[in-house]
């Protein structure tokens, strides 16, 4: 039989074979791991009458996977013992990779629902009753038949209603994982005799509810290349010299103080030192010798340079001269053919470090420019911090951003935005935590450092340019600081088990904590205060009105994190009470971390805490009711990482109208989910990480996706106030009516009322709205996103619609409608 549960429908299975068609109160219950794969899928269960016949379940369902370790391959979970307490729960124990080293420890009471996961340097750190269990449980190891294939395990006999509650746990989540697995591309199937749907909905402005203004946002990481090369205004790759093969964590040869420089000339070469530098945080630096018939230094920037005909681009640098005063740079813009598009000379070389500005207008557009520094033959010349910016950046802002792609952005409407990051502000490994102080004050004094995601970040793009880029868009700032913890994901950095599995010293946590309350001061102080002295020498002495601070990220939610989050929580809430904290509750939208992470927010009282889920269209489709079911006396939520993703496939027409039947879902619930942000936002093509992204571009070129659009729509018609209605389908099939959302809204700024429409089916659906509570005017705006559900490059188009046929709409197979009216 069917019954309906949390948005899907739960298929009840009725065994008729093995010992579930037997009166049976007991069973033997197999615990063990695949040995071929090192454990990487989790901890697996047989069970068996007689301990001889053995029956998998799921085959092999993973009721609790390792935690510790990087990306993939390096989650193992080997060799685990799994051992009853007296109380009724269960332990387990096993290896993370070495024999007789580290070792992972957790618990359950019922072997569903898992507690957090500790880890120790070895068996020997355990605590003597555990260590004891543990010997015992290894005693009763022991070798069977699982599938075809011998795997080592322990067996214990257990009430026959923990298996029970093992075989329910794995048919319900393979039944749930195949319904939301369904994708466009078994419609035809599907609805093969699906007619036009009808649809009317009757508003009820009585049960009107005041919903989040803030509801769209951005989320900025610096991923895919999305800063340096990027959003960041800088033509100049390695402008200071200092990559290094750290960054890459030495598995790239050619990424070194010299990436994207090269030398010409006979006899011409370029080293680089370290003996005074410009700023103790800005090492390294280059000296070029020139040979006796001359030569010059080029930088090819990111993927070339592009640059327009006819523009300014502004040059500077800092010099040296190593070969007597009157020394001088010809600086050249020249294109991959070899044309000279630009000249300029810096002269008056010193022996001591100076900053030297001057302008290239390129006489041509080209895509893949490079500059090139000549000095004069035979001399000596030390450079550091060479950098050409457009002159038009967004906003003319010095040290801006590109401007077509901080556009692209603020095209979005959002109310927000986060940065800078996600994982890139946790960092990889305590030493790279990203530390907000590093990235304020003048270009030369700012500190780099590795990038999570495998490059380098040159803070070029700092907390400065963020506030400034929020306040350009009119979108409230939100930083993300570390909650004293690296990424989860963290390589072996800093501890002897890893990263992520280690915190800030807690000898260190006063220290850290006040860089976090300093931040506040930087942003809010007057300039009579230490840090709002520093805002107000970058050019800002009004405050920047900080409201929002997010601590952690998707964190495992951990007694490590659990301790150093609670400690910085405290003290922001008791020096900056007006500070709105934002938790954390981990990676996903089920299991521990979310569950630890929520009761951790409830005892402390976070006002906020921060949600991540990347899913299938399905997911969206059959989960319509997520937010419906939360209490609204806990934290609200800003749903700060989603997206739709389809295996193997870019995000498309599909992913997009699955996003906007969320973001209905998320305007109804409006009142408890405060924040969204669509993840990740910006991708570089050639150097994309991650996929998809909402935003993809080149040196030239901006290229949003139909999912933009989405996010668009929403952005530019946001309402305050949700207005309840009820709702007739023509056909009462649950597969048809998931695919139709809909969500009306109001703008009482303007008093528009902004209707929107799903379709994501196959063939057209008639909505009838019953609008006579309303004095509206004769004309409506209506704008519709349709297309081929594989479809990637559509663009909204814009109507104008008369009051009689708002009354009656028909939405395209596959549309997104936004109808928004003023009300007289």
């Amino acid at each position: 039989m069917l019954k309906k549960i949390t948005g899907f429908f739960l298929v009840v299975f009725v065994f008729c074979g093995s010992a579930g068609a037997q009166e049976v109160d007991s069973a033997w219950l197999f615990a063990y791991t695949k040995t071929q794969n090192e454990g990487r899928g989790g901890l697996h269960f047989a069970w068996s009458n007689d301990g001889q016949s053995w029956h998998a379940i799921g085959p092999e369902f993973g009721f609790v996977k390792s935690d510790y370790g990087r990306w993939g391959s390096q989650k193992r979970m080997i060799a685990p013992l799994l051992f009853p307490d007296a109380g009724g729960g269960w332990h387990c124990v096993w290896d993370l990779g070495n024999k007789n080293g580290p070792v992972a420890y957790t618990a359950s009471a019922d072997l569903v629902h898992w507690l957090t996961q500790s880890y120790y340097l070895n068996e020997q750190e355990l605590k003597p009753a555990l260590l004891q269990q543990v010997s015992a449980a290894r005693k009763r190891q022991r070798e069977v038949l699982i599938l075809g294939m011998p795997e080592t395990g322990n067996m214990v006999k257990v009430p026959w209603t923990v298996v029970d509650g093992l075989l329910k746990k794995e048919q319900l989540t393979r039944y749930r994982n195949q319904l939301w697995a369904e994708t466009t591309r078994e419609d035809a199937g599907r609805f093969a005799s699906l007619k036009p749907l009808n649809v009317s909905i009757k508003p009820e402005p009585s049960r009107s509810k005041k919903i989040s203004d803030m509801l769209v946002g951005a989320f900025f990481e610096d991923i895919n290349y999305a800063a340096d090369g990027g959003l960041y205004g800088e033509l100049i790759q390695n402008r200071d010299f200092e990559y290094q093969p750290s960054d890459k964590e030495y598995r790239d040869q050619s990424w070194n103080h010299q990436k994207a420089w090269a030398v010409s000339g006979a006899g011409t070469m370029l080293t680089i030192d370290s003996t005074a530098p410009i700023h103790p945080n800005n090492k390294y630096y280059a000296v070029l010798r020139t040979g006796a018939s001359g030569g010059a230094l080029s930088n090819e920037g990111f993927d070339g340079i592009a640059v327009k005909a006819g523009e300014r681009y502004d040059l500077s640098l800092f010099a040296r001269s190593f070969s007597g005063k009157g020394g001088k740079l010809t600086v050249h813009l020249v294109s991959k053919e070899g044309a000279v598009l630009a000249t300029t000379v810096v002269s008056g070389l010193v022996a001591t470090w100076k900053k030297r500005s001057a302008v290239l207008t390129p006489m041509k557009t080209v895509a893949d420019a490079r500059l090139e520094l000549a000095t004069q033959p035979g001399a000596t010349a030390g450079l550091d911090m060479v950098s050409l910016f457009p002159r038009k950046t967004f906003k003319g802002r010095k040290n801006g951003l590109r401007e077509d792609l901080a556009q692209s952005i603020a095209g979005l409407h959002p109310r927000f935005i986060r940065f800078p990051g996600g994982c890139v502000a946790h960092g990889d490994g305590i030493e790279n935590i990203y530390n907000w102080k590093n990235t304020v004050g003048p270009l030369e004094a700012r500190k780099p450092q590795r990038n999570l995601w495998g490059y380098h970040q040159s803070m070029g793009l700092g907390y400065f340019e963020y506030f400034q880029f929020c306040e350009d868009i009119g979108a409230q700032p939100v930083p993300v600081v570390a909650a004293g913890v690296p990424c989860q994901n963290s390589g072996q950095h800093g501890h002897a088990l890893g990263g992520q599995q280690c915190g800030i010293p807690l000898k260190d946590m006063d220290s850290y904590i006040q860089d976090v309350l300093d931040l506040v001061e930087w942003a809010n102080g007057d300039v009579h205060t230490k840090w709002g002295k520093v805002r107000a020498a970058a050019g800002h002495p009004e405050p920047f009105h900080l409201k929002y601070i997010g601590v952690g990220n998707e964190d495992l939610i951990s007694d490590v994190f659990a301790e150093r989050f609670t400690m910085i929580y405290k003290a922001v809430k008791k020096k900056y009470p007006e500070i709105t904290v934002i938790g954390t509750v981990g990676p996903f939208f089920e299991g521990t971390d979310y569950e630890q992470g929520w009761k951790l927010a409830t005892q402390l009282g976070v006002p906020v805490v921060d949600e991540h889920y990347y899913v299938s269209p399905g997911w969206f489709i059959y989960n319509q009711d997520f937010y419906d079911k939360y209490d609204r006396r806990k934290s609200k939520v800003y749903l700060g990482e989603y997206a739709a993703h389809l295996p193997g496939r870019p995000n498309n027409l599909e992913t997009a109208l699955a996003e906007a039947i969320h973001l209905t879902t998320l305007e109804r619930n409006g009142d408890v989910v405060q924040m969204a942000s669509y993840a990740p936002l910006l991708a570089k093509e050639g150097h994309t990480q991650w996929s998809p992204d909402l935003i993809y571009f080149n040196n030239s070129t901006v290229k949003p996706t139909t999912g933009y659009y989405v996010q668009q729509l929403f952005g530019r018609h946001a309402g305050d106030v949700y207005i309840p209605a009820t709702a007739k389908y023509s056909d009462s099939n649950e597969k048809v009516r998931n695919r139709v959302a809909w969500s009306l809204v109001q703008d009482t700024k303007s008093g528009d009322l902004i209707l929107k429409l799903v379709n994501l089916l196959p063939v057209t659906v008639s909505v009838s709205t019953d609008l006579g509570g309303f004095r509206l005017a004769p004309q409506a705006q209506k704008t519709v996103l349709q297309g081929n559900p594989a479809d990637r490059a559509l663009v909204p188009a814009e109507t104008t619609i008369s009051l009689q046929e708002l009354e009656k709409i028909t939405t395209a197979p596959y549309s997104f409608t936004v109808v928004r009216i003023k009300q007289q």
